[in-house]
């Protein structure tokens, strides 16, 4: 489908944790079933990390051969061309809903293999609407059809509605928090809305764990690795 190409960058670093957990959530995703192609990621709030989540993901599902496409479905507060410092002119997902372009001039193929991404296009006053378009869910199916596994990033459902919106059309959802940082209420809260959607939710990923403080993995680690292994950091 993609006929574009745009160059991204990564600058994380990972631990070796953060891989470990990565490989993992790959792992559990694919052990969902076939069926479970599309999949949302939302939080609670902004900044809990779920784009970089959701694009170190991505990378992971195409390390192993697996086609992805990762979604910025947030149209209010796009992550990724601001993030990645991008130069070129971006046809995106707004552009696509909003009828100026068909959707194989939003798809861009990446510098890493097996991994094409579509931005989520200029600021729209409207993104709830957009959303609920029927091209919306068009462009999923399409998707879907295309690649193994189509990630789509969403606003914080805590936050607007379009996450929900999103939900409803995907096969499943993951739902990040952040360590030591989002209140149990507020998650809990968040978490029942998106279980209102309908969707199948798969799981929740506590993000940005500091494993320095976690003695149970320091000791297993030390046992298996040894302590010239251990990365430390957040994941």
């Amino acid at each position: 489908m993609a006929e574009q190409k745009v160059t991204i960058t990564d600058s994380k670093k990972l631990n070796y944790y953060y891989e470990e957990a990565m490989k993992t959530l790959r792992t559990n995703i694919q052990l969902a079933g076939r069926k479970i192609k599309s999949i949302l990621f939302t939080s609670t709030c902004p900044h809990e990390g779920k784009s970089e989540l959701s694009f170190q993901l991505a990378k992971e599902f195409a390390k192993i051969g697996k086609s992805v496409v990762l979604v910025d479905a947030d149209i209010r507060k796009p992550p990724y061309v601001g993030k990645q410092k991008i130069k070129q002119d971006i046809l995106g997902l707004s552009h696509y809903l909003c009828g100026q372009v068909p959707m194989e001039r939003i798809c861009y193929h990446t510098n890493f293999e097996n991994m094409d991404i579509i931005f989520s296009g200029t600021v729209s006053p409207n993104p709830s609407e957009l959303l609920e378009d029927s091209l919306f869910t068009e462009l999923l199916e399409a998707l879907k059809q295309r690649y193994d596994y189509v990630l789509v990033d969403s606003p914080p459902i805590g936050s607007v509605i379009d996450a929900a919106i999103i939900a409803k059309q995907c096969d499943g959802a993951v739902f990040v928090v952040e360590s030591e940082t989002t209140s149990h209420k507020f998650a809990k809260r968040a978490l029942t809305q998106l279980e209102k959607t309908g969707c199948r939710i798969l799981g929740a990923v506590l993000n940005k764990v500091d494993y320095k403080k976690e003695k149970y993995y320091g000791k297993y680690d030390d046992y298996y690795y040894g302590e010239s292994s251990r990365a430390g950091g957040k994941a």
